[in-house]
Order: structure tokens, then sequence, then C-alpha cells
């Protein structure tokens, strides 16, 4: 059929899909050489097509299923750096703690934080915040008993949260964020808040909607002048420490009291336990060596939950080279500590709920270098110690008091997380039935 080109039109036709194929060739290729592989990447979006934008760490784990270990991506025209699986994280982050230790730039944060504060802070900044944050977390008390003390009072705050329910189903999240927080609260201005006060319940609200809205794909991006301790550094700072402390704990504990409605011979097996050690009295952080199975539970709920997947960006310092290829400084680097937490590697059920990840044949606790919920090296959360007080104590004094399952009309839960910055349970209901 006869459509009236010319040769020569074949011919430009022809040259312009080359000469096209060259400039995505170009653009793919970039000016770094040996820069770490990954998909074919288009002009302006980069890869956004291929990723799910709602579980983006999804995607990155089958991508380096296909690119390995160590695999770049590109958004829009930004390019990334994913670090996959157990050794390859721990290598950066610990071995290269210098190099990887930056905090990765987005917009978003740098609007809100101005590089103030601690999470998103970098260079000296961050230095000064964190040894300052930490210096004054110890002298507050973290980690000893003021804090414990503290949290075990908390603990019966909540306990008479939930008895008020007298089992019928409710949604434990605003009550189990306001428990949490008041640990901050005591720790930061000296006393705890009431679950009912209307501004606390207020700032809850706003801070889960803030990580709920930092997840979606939607978002863009006085005195001494030299001084570090100024009030917009000191108040962003505050902020951080309330957001973080907060939030992970507190979806943590959520997420263990459904995985125990889920798995009710394991919540079974956890009271058992409770009850030989410690009886009627308090459940307090000194008693985890004697639980080795609640200790185990509480473990295996942190790696199944995999509560912040991508980590928090990271940055390199200098240019690097690393497990064979280079990555200039300022690389956006994206630790997958999905990828570490579900290593096939390093947990013999990774997909799964699975207690006995952390326990030897004998049912002693084993610890694992892969668990790394709060991230490695430099940028390792700082309230970590903190963290695992809270879960123990908090989690052992509600499993001594009740027993959960779910609402009448609820068979079973969907464990697929809600879409956000952090993997969040989806909206539930629980009951919670006294056992004594």
């Amino acid at each position: 059929m006869d459509f009236g080109f010319s040769v020569a039109t074949y011919i430009v036709l022809a040259l312009s899909i080359l000469y096209i194929i060259n400039k995505l060739y170009q653009w793919n290729k970039g000016n770094v050489k040996n820069f770490p592989p990954g998909p074919w990447a288009l002009p302006l979006i980069g890869n956004l097509h291929i990723m799910d934008l709602k579980k983006p760490h999804f995607t990155y784990l089958e991508l380096a299923k296909k690119y390995g270990p160590v695999f770049s991506v590109q958004m829009g025209t930004n390019k990334i750096v994913v670090l996959a699986g157990y050794e390859t994280v721990k290598d950066a982050l610990v071995n290269y703690a210098e190099e990887f230790g930056g905090r990765g730039k987005t917009r978003i944060f740098q609007n809100i934080d101005k590089d103030f504060g601690l999470a998103h802070s970098r260079g000296e900044n961050w230095k000064v915040m964190r040894r300052f944050t930490l210096t004054t977390l110890r002298d507050f008390g973290m980690g000893k008993s003021p804090v414990e003390e503290s949290i075990i009072e908390e603990c019966s705050y909540l306990i008479k949260g939930f008895e008020s329910l007298k089992g019928k189903p409710f949604d434990n999240r605003m009550m189990i964020n306001a428990a949490v927080a008041n640990i901050i609260v005591s720790l930061l201005i000296g006393h705890r808040m009431d679950y009912e006060d209307e501004q606390f319940k207020r700032l809850l609200s706003l801070i889960s909607e803030n990580i709920k809205l930092l997840g979606s794909f939607t978002v863009g991006e006085s005195g001494n002048p030299h001084s570090y301790f100024h009030n917009e550094n000191l108040t962003r700072l505050v902020r951080n420490l309330f957001s973080a402390g907060m939030e992970t704990t507190s979806t943590t504990l959520r997420w263990g009291l459904l995985l125990m409605m889920k798995y009710p011979a394991i919540q079974e097996k956890v009271q058992q336990e409770i009850s030989k050690v410690v009886g009627l009295a308090q459940p307090t952080y000194s008693h985890r060596g004697q639980m080795p199975y609640t200790n185990a539970v509480i473990h295996e709920i942190q790696r199944f939950s995999d509560l912040v997947p991508l980590s928090v960006a990271h940055e390199t310092t200098r240019d690097v080279t690393f497990r064979g290829y280079y990555i200039p400084k300022e690389t956006y680097i994206i630790p997958l500590l999905s990828s570490v937490l579900r290593d096939k590697t390093q947990f013999e059920k990774p997909d799964e709920f699975y207690p006995n990840h952390f326990l030897d044949s004998h049912g002693h606790f084993v610890k694992k270098d892969a668990f790394m919920p709060f991230s490695a090296g430099r940028r390792v959360c700082a309230g970590e110690n903190l963290a695992r007080m809270e879960l123990f104590i908090f989690f052992a004094s509600l499993l001594q008091k009740f027993t959960f399952h779910f609402p009448p009309e609820i068979r079973d839960s969907d464990l697929m997380p809600d879409v956000g910055f952090t993997n969040t349970p989806k909206q539930h209901r629980i009951c919670a039935v006294p056992r004594f």
C-alpha cells in the first residue's frame, strides 16, 4: 500500500528515531562512570511510571531481585541509590558510616524544619543537636528508674482506659498514642496530660495526619549568630522528639495487639509466661531476661510490622566507591530497611509472623544482627533505648491484664498496612477483655 512516503521521508524518520534513542541512552547513562545499575528512565519523569506510589518499597524489593543489592532509580531528574539486604545495608551504615552518614535532602522536610532540629538536620548542626539530645535525655533519666516509673504510671492510666470499655469494641489508636506521647511529655515538660484534653487530642491527630501525608508521592518537595542553641533549632528538636517518640512506639504497640488477636495461641503463650514470671506484680524492664518468649514476640512484632521500610533518607558526604560502584558526593541514598528485616538469608520465614526467629532450640532469646528497626550507624534512632523500655513494659502490662480479640462481627483482619511514611495498621477495632 502506498502512503505517499518518499525514500527521503523514510531516511528522515529513521534518523529521527535513532536520534531519540541516542538521547534516551545519554539521558540514562548520565555523566557518572560505573554508577549503580537501574531500570531505563524516561526524560522528565524518570522511573515514576514503574513505581508503586503507595508502597514504593514493594517496587524497590522487586528491582533488587533484578539489579542486585546496590542499584539506582530516577525520580524525576534526581538519581537515587537504593541499598538492599542485610549485608549491604550494614556495610554502608556501619563500615562506611561517615560516607553514608549524611541526611538526604527532601523538600517537604526542608520546608518544615529548615535543616534545624535533629531528624532532618545536616552537618555540624546535626552533630551538635545529637550530642545535646543524647546528653539531655540521659540527664532526664532515659533508660533509668525515673523514666521506667513514668512508663509504669502511664500504663496504669492506659489500663484504666481499656477497663472503662468493659470488653466492648473500640479503636485503640488515640488512647495508645496519648499514653506513649505522655512519656515524651513528662520528659520534656515535667507532667503528663489527660487523654481527654482537647489540645492534646488535637496535637496527636495532627501528628498522625502528618505521618500519613509524608508517605504520599503527591507531596512536593537570637543571640549569638554562630550558636546552634536558638529557639528555632530547639523548637524543631522538641517537635522531632515528640513526633518520632510517639508515632513509632504507639504504632508498634497497635501492631502488637492486632497480631495477638490474629494469633491467639501466641497471645496465650505470652500470658502464660507473664503469669509464671511476675504473677500479678507489675512487669518491669528487668523482667525481660526472665521472659524470653515475650521478648521474642516483641522483637518479631517490630520485625514483621516493618515500621519504616525506606528508613529516613541518607546522603553521601563524599565521593565513595562502594561494592564496586562509584557513588558521588550528595547522592540521595535509601537504605531499604524492609529488605533487611525480611532478608531470607537472616530469617527463616521472613514473610510470616514467627517469634521463633528470636529463639534458639532451647527457648532462649537470641539476638539477631539483622534486627534493624531503629536503623544503624551514625543515624541510628536516638530514642532506641527509651522505645525498647516502653514497648516491653506497655506490652507485658497490657497482656497481663487483658485478653485481646476481634469484635464479634469480625473473624479476621487484613495485615496490609495503611499508606503513610510509616507502615501503620489499617483502622480497626479491638476488644480488651479483663483476665481477672
